[in-house]
C-alpha cells in the first residue's frame, strides 16, 4: 500500500478488534454487525462466565452471571444467532474461551457448515490456554493434565481440518493483570508454550510439527511503562525464535515467527479521573505497534470507563477510532523498525531475556508449567503485593490516584448514562430459550452423542469429532462440560495465599495492635472469611485482601473462587467467621448479594458484618448498603491498610461478647 501524497510504501495495518459480547446472542450479533460497519476488521468474542466454565444458563452457579461479561452460548441455536448474517468463511474470529474451547470451536464449525462455508478456509483463534486459568483467570474445569490433553486435541484436529486456524492463543494478558513482572510474563507464557508443544509432538507427525509450531499464537498485555513493554515484545520475538530453533529443531524461519495479538492493560485503568485512561490506552497501544519487528498482528483496546462499569457502544467506538487514527493517519507504518541498534533498547531486551531464561530453567527443573502451577501462582501473588505496596507508599505514581488528586468535575461522568446497564430481563429470556431448545431437540440423539463423547474422553481418542457431533445433535454447554467433569474430575487451583505472614511490616503496627485488641475482646483471633461467590474468576483483589489481612494478624479463611451460596453459608458457620468479605468483579453483585444476605439472615447469621468489593457503580453501592452490606469497596480504594482498619472498626461501636 502506497501513501497517496508521499508515495511511501505503507505496511498493512494490524487487525482492528473490539472485545465484545453481552446479554444475548441476538443482541451481541447486532453489536458485531454495527462494529464491522464502523471499520472493525475482525471479531473478538467475549463469552459469559457460565459458558466459559461449562454451565448452562439455569445452573445455580450461573445465577446473576448470564450475559454479564460476555454472550451466553448454551447450544447450537445460540451460536447460530450469534453469527447470523456474518459469513464465517470471510471472517477472522477470535474466541476468548479456554476450558470449553473444544466445545465452542465445535459449535463454530457446525454453524460454518450450516452456512455452506469451506471449513478448511476458516480463519481465527480459540484462546485454549488453560494453564493461565489456574494462575490468574479462574475459568478452569478439569485438572491440568486432562486440560492439556484437550488443548492438543484441538491443535491436532485443526492441523487436519482447519489449517488456517490458530488452535491456541497463549495468554500472558491475565498474568500481568494478576501482577506479573515483565520477566514473569515472558517466562510463564513461554513455559506454557513449551508444555503444549511437548505434548503436541506426540499427536502430529514430525513432518507436520513445524507447521503446527507456526500456528501457535500469543495474546499479551502492554502496561504503562512504555519502553519496558516495547522491549518485552522484542524479547518475546527473540526468545520464541530461540526456543523453536534450539528446543524443537524448527529450521524454517517462517514457522518461528512470534505472532501475537494484544489487549492493552486494564489493571491500570482508574476509577478516579477516568478520563486519564484515554491517554494510558494510547501510550500502551504504541508500545505494541511502534517497533515493526515486534508489532502486534491484532489489537483490541479497553474503553476509558471500564473501571466504572460496562462500556457503552460509543465508548467502544472511541477505542476503535484510536486504533484507526494511529494506523491510518500517522506515518507509523511507513518506516522500518525505529529501535534497531538502539543501545538502551538492546540492554533492556538482553536483561529481560536473561531473567526469563533463568525462570524458564527453574520451571523446567520442576517438570514444566503443568507441574509448576503452585510455584507460579505464589510468585504472581507476591509480585502483585509489591505493586500495590508501591502505589500505597507513593513510590509508584498513578496520576489522579496518589498524586494530583484534585480535579474539576468531568462532563464524561457527571449525570446519568456514563456506563451501559445490563439488561435485567436478559437472563430470564436466555433461560426460557434454553428450556425451549431442550424440549424441541431429539433426546435420543442427544444421549447417543453424549455417550460417544464420554467414550472418547475415557479412551483417549481426540475430543473434537464427538464434540462436533454433540453440537449438531443439540447438546448444551452444561451437558458437554458435565461429561468432561465426570471423565476427568474437577479442579481447584492454588490460591497463592500462604498461611504464614510475610515479612511485609511497613505501616502495619497500629493495625496489628487494633486486631489484637479486638481479638482479646472476642476471646479468639479475629476470623475474616474471604470468598468469591458465583463464577467470577478474577481473584487478584481477593488474594491481596486475604494476604494483607493475614499480615495484619487476622485469622484468614480463603478457599478461592467459584463458591455457591450454600458453600459460603456453610463456611461462615463452620469457620465461626466474625467478618465476611466478598469479591465480585463480573458485575453480578446485585443478584448475588441479595441472595446471600437473605440466606445469612435466614440462617441466623445476619448479625455478621459483610463487606463487598468489585466494579460497583455508586447507585448499586447505595443499594447494597441498604440491604445490610456494611461497606462497599471499588477500584478507587487502593489503600489496603485503610480497608483493614475499616474492618477492625466494624467492632468499635458494637458490644462484643468473648467466646
Amino acid at each position: 500500500m502506497t501513501h497517496p501524497m508521499t508515495g511511501a510504501t505503507r505496511d498493512k495495518p494490524w487487525l482492528f478488534r473490539t472485545y465484545a459480547g453481552h446479554s444475548t446472542a441476538h443482541a451481541s450479533n447486532a453489536l458485531y454487525r454495527n462494529n464491522l460497519s464502523k471499520g472493525q476488521t475482525g471479531l473478538s468474542v467475549a463469552f459469559d462466565l457460565p459458558t466459559q466454565t461449562g454451565y448452562d444458563s439455569d445452573h445455580i452457579l450461573a445465577r446473576g452471571e448470564v450475559g454479564k461479561v460476555g454472550v451466553p452460548v448454551a447450544h447450537l441455536g445460540d451460536m447460530r444467532a450469534l453469527f447470523d448474517a456474518i459469513p464465517l468463511e470471510q471472517m477472522n474470529t477470535s474466541m476468548t474461551i479456554n476450558a470449553t474451547a473444544p466445545w465452542l470451536l465445535a459449535l463454530y464449525i457446525a454453524v460454518a457448515e450450516e452456512q455452506g462455508a469451506d471449513v478448511s478456509a476458516l480463519q481465527g483463534t480459540v484462546q485454549n490456554d488453560i494453564i493461565k486459568e489456574y494462575l490468574s483467570r479462574g475459568t478452569y474445569i478439569c485438572p491440568p493434565e486432562p486440560s492439556l490433553r484437550m488443548i492438543t486435541d484441538v491443535a491436532a484436529y485443526t492441523r487436519e481440518h482447519l489449517p488456517k486456524w490458530n488452535p491456541m492463543n497463549i495468554c500472558s494478558y491475565h498474568l500481568q493483570e494478576a501482577g506479573a513482572t515483565p520477566g514473569q510474563e515472558l517466562a510463564f507464557a513461554l513455559a506454557t508454550a513449551c508444555a503444549v508443544l511437548d505434548d503436541l509432538k506426540t499427536k502430529v507427525s514430525p513432518a507436520d510439527f513445524p507447521d503446527m509450531v507456526g500456528r501457535i499464537s500469543f495474546f499479551v498485555n502492554a502496561g504503562i511503562r512504555f519502553v519496558t513493554e516495547m522491549c518485552k515484545m522484542r524479547a518475546f520475538v527473540d526468545l520464541w525464535d530461540e526456543i523453536c530453533r534450539d528446543r524443537y529443531g524448527v529450521t524454517d524461519p517462517k514457522y518461528r515467527r512470534f505472532r501475537y495479538g494484544v489487549q492493552v492493560n486494564s489493571l491500570g485503568l482508574t476509577e478516579q479521573q477516568p478520563e486519564n485512561n484515554v491517554y494510558r490506552i494510547l501510550i500502551e497501544a504504541m508500545a505494541v505497534t511502534l517497533s515493526k519487528r515486534a508489532r502486534a498482528r491484532a489489537v483490541q483496546l479497553p474503553a476509558w470507563n471500564e473501571a466504572l462499569g460496562l462500556p457503552r457502544p460509543w465508548d467502544q467506538q472511541w477505542s476503535l477510532r484510536l486504533q484507526q487514527i494511529l494506523a491510518l493517519e500517522t506515518d507509523l507504518l511507513e518506516y522500518d523498525d525505529l529501535f534497531d541498534n538502539n543501545p538502551a533498547v538492546d540492554r533492556k531486551v538482553a536483561e529481560l531475556k536473561d531473567g526469563a531464561r533463568a525462570e524458564l530453567a527453574l520451571i523446567d527443573d520442576m517438570g514444566g508449567a503443568v507441574k509448576a502451577i503452585e510455584y507460579m501462582k505464589s510468585r504472581l501473588v507476591e509480585a502483585n503485593a509489591d505493586r500495590i505496596s508501591g502505589i500505597e507508599a507513593g513510590s509508584t505514581v498513578v496520576v489522579g490516584v496518589n498524586r494530583y488528586t484534585t480535579t474539576e468535575p468531568s462532563p464524561l461522568t457527571t449525570g446519568e448514562g456514563s456506563i451501559m446497564v445490563a439488561d435485567a430481563d436478559a437472563e430470564a429470556d436466555q433461560i426460557a430459550r434454553l428450556n425451549d431448545w431442550r424440549i424441541r431437540r431429539d433426546a435420543g440423539a442427544v444421549q447417543a452423542a453424549l455417550d460417544a463423547l464420554r467414550d472418547a474422553a475415557q479412551s483417549g481418542a481426540n475430543i473434537m469429532p464427538p464434540s462436533i457431533a454433540a453440537a449438531k445433535a443439540g447438546c448444551t454447554t452444561g451437558e458437554w462440560a458435565g461429561v468432561i467433569r465426570a471423565a476427568f474430575g474437577e479442579y481447584r487451583a492454588p490460591t497463592g495465599v500462604s498461611r504464614n505472614p510475610s515479612n511485609r511490616t511497613e505501616g502495619l503496627d497500629d493495625i496489628r495492635e487494633a486486631v489484637d485488641a479486638v481479638s482479646a475482646r472476642l476471646g479468639r483471633r479475629l476470623k475474616f472469611l474471604v470468598g468469591k461467590p458465583g463464577l467470577d474468576g478474577h481473584s487478584n483483589g481477593a488474594e491481596q485482601i486475604a494476604t494483607r489481612a493475614r499480615d495484619c494478624g487476622m485469622d484468614i479463611h480463603y478457599e478461592g473462587i467459584r463458591l455457591t451460596p450454600l458453600e459460603i453459608i456453610t463456611a461462615v458457620r463452620e469457620e465461626r467467621a466474625h467478618v465476611v468479605g466478598l469479591s465480585i468483579l463480573s458485575g453480578s453483585h446485585m443478584p448475588l448479594m441479595a441472595d446471600l444476605m437473605e440466606r445469612l439472615r435466614a440462617e441466623g447469621l445476619g448479625h455478621i458484618p459483610v463487606v463487598v468489593g468489585g466494579i460497583i457503580p455508586e447507585d448499586d453501592a447505595a443499594a447494597l448498603r441498604a440491604m445490610g452490606v456494611a461497606a462497599v469497596y471499588t477500584p478507587k480504594d487502593f489503600e489496603l491498610n485503610r480497608i483493614m482498619m475499616d474492618i477492625v472498626g466494624l467492632f468499635g461501636d458494637r458490644p462484643v461478647a468473648a467466646e
